[in-house]
Parts: C-alpha cells; sequence; structure tokens
C-alpha cells in the first residue's frame, strides 16, 4: 500500500492512501520510507510480508475486528458471507485447511458448522490473535504457521481448502501455492479463494475520486514493494491478471467452477482501504475464484 501522498496502483492487502495513524506506525516500526515496482523472490516476499503483519496486527484488529468477527466467514469487503452464499457446500464433517488465516473467524465458523479446520498463516503476530480467539470462543481450531508455498502437510489430506484474501497476493509463486493445495487436497476436492480483483491494479489505491483514474498497465505484473532505508522490503504483493490465475489453476490440476464478482451492496458504507460505494458502484473489487480437482 502506498505511504500517505505516495498513490500506488492497485496493492490490495492493507489500508492505505490516508493519514491513518494506525498505518504510518507498523511503517515506522519497519522503517519503511518508500515504495518501488521491482521484482521480488519467495524468501524476500515472505520475509517482508511475515515482518509487515506481524507489526500491524494490533491495529488492524483494532480496525477491522468487528467487521470480521471471531466466528464468522466473512470472503471480502463487500461483506459477502459464506453463511449466505455456500461457495464451500456442506462442510461438516469435512477437511477443512484455510489458507492465510489470519485471526482465523473463518476457521471458527467453518469448525461450529461441523467441520474439521487447520487454519495456517505466515505472521506469528496474526496467530497470536487467531490463539486468543480461540480461547475466547472455546472453539479450538488447530493453527499452523507456515508459508503457503510449502504446506506442511501429507498428500490428500484435505477435502476443502480455502482462503479470504489470505496468502495468494502475498506469494511470488502462484504456481507454487496451487500445486501444494493441489498436493494437500484429495480427489475431486474444492479450492476456493477470494483476492482483490487483478482489475484493480490499474487504479490509484484510493477510495474517491482519484481512485477512478487508470494510471497503470493491466499487464504490467512487477510487484510493488515498500522498502526501508537500506532498500529491505517491508511489504510486498504480486499481480496477477485474470488469465494468469485460470492458467496456474489448471495448470495445477484444477477446473474453474464459478468466478464470483460482487457488487457493492446497497446499505454498505464502510470504506476498506481502496474498497468503498463509489468505486464499488462502477467495477469490482473482490474476485472469489471456486475450484475443483478433479475426482
Amino acid at each position: 500500500m502506498p505511504l500517505p501522498g505516495q498513490p500506488s496502483t492497485g496493492p490490495a492487502g492493507r489500508d492505505s492512501g490516508t493519514e491513518d495513524p494506525a498505518v504510518r506506525r507498523a511503517e515506522r516500526l519497519l522503517g519503511t520510507v518508500g515504495s518501488e515496482r521491482r521484482p521480488a523472490s519467495s524468501a524476500e516476499s515472505a520475509a517482508a510480508n511475515s515482518a509487515w503483519w506481524d507489526a500491524d496486527a494490533d491495529d488492524y484488529h483494532v480496525e477491522h475486528g468487528e467487521f470480521l468477527g471471531v466466528a464468522d466467514f466473512v470472503w471480502c469487503p463487500e461483506a459477502v458471507r459464506e453463511a449466505d452464499v455456500r461457495l464451500l457446500g456442506d462442510v461438516a464433517g469435512r477437511d477443512v485447511l484455510e489458507v492465510g488465516c489470519g485471526s482465523a473467524p473463518c476457521a471458527r465458523w467453518l469448525a461450529d458448522q461441523g467441520a474439521r479446520v487447520v487454519g495456517l498463516d505466515l505472521s506469528a503476530g496474526m496467530l497470536r490473535y487467531a490463539s486468543a480467539a480461540n480461547e475466547a470462543t472455546g472453539i479450538d481450531v488447530p493453527l499452523v504457521r507456515a508459508n503457503a508455498e510449502g504446506l506442511p502437510f501429507a498428500d490428500r489430506s484435505f477435502d476443502i481448502a480455502c482462503s479470504a484474501f489470505g496468502a495468494v497476493p502475498f506469494v511470488a509463486s502462484l504456481e507454487s501455492v496451487f500445486g501444494e493445495v493441489a498436493r494437500v487436497l484429495r480427489p475431486g476436492g474444492s479450492w476456493v479463494f477470494a483476492v482483490t480483483h487483478p482489475m484493480r491494479w490499474i487504479f490509484p489505491d484510493d477510495p474517491g475520486l482519484d481512485g477512478l483514474r487508470v494510471t497503470g498497465s493491466y499487464f504490467d505484473r512487477t510487484p510493488y514493494v515498500e522498502v526501508d532505508g537500506d532498500g529491505r522490503a517491508t511489504y510486498v504483493e504480486h499481480h496477477r491478471t485474470l488469465g494468469d490465475f485460470v492458467r496456474a489453476l489448471t495448470g495445477a490440476g484444477f477446473r474453474l467452477v464459478d468466478l464470483v464478482e460482487p457488487e457493492w451492496p446497497d446499505g454498505l458504507t464502510e470504506v476498506w482501504g481502496q474498497w468503498s460505494p463509489l468505486r464499488g458502484a462502477l467495477f469490482p473489487g473482490t474476485a472469489i475464484f471456486v475450484c475443483r480437482q478433479a475426482p
């Protein structure tokens, strides 16, 4: 995300473009001084994003904890709930992996529906919130700290894998993540994940009128990288086109069943980073990929 006064062209994972002191606090902790568009390896992306989400975990939950809940499955800032859309189908009695679970409200909702769930995340700071919420709710979801590019599970361990804005935008190798998810799923398993809609990359990361101007190329896959004074990455986000996602999915053996592009709902006034009623009325902010493995 951009520093105040430095609009970027589409990162999605965190809030930006404001004078919010919560954003500036994480940047101060990490020594962030600016942003670049340059390549970033898997190791650099993992190190930077682990440090970012550790540093931002407190402020993130102050700002968004109420919206996300502690045992609720919200797919995206458009407030699409799994309880309403059932993209995962009947989860009762199924083994489910949440990739990039954060504080794991989705995983706890799934457990409350009768699923056997494991939550995985790269950030110890986010998993600290997940552990505390497990204790507070009495819903004890197992939590694992790991990189989504190397899932620490045996082959064919799960029936379903899901991710609501977790992991996928922050890894250097989409093929590695999808290949790993395919490996740990059983035949016929489901993989459903939500990411910022790829077309958002062409707009400044701003919820207002400035966010309606096209300033970048949809076809530019160069990662967005925030850096400290020595040029070390403090946050990394990777852009892919819709075609890139489809090719990576089919290459991993998945079949795309549906691509959900939620419309901005009437009555939702909450602004979340670049997401807003103004922009949401004109173009999609989220893409939810619903995929199946071959039986």
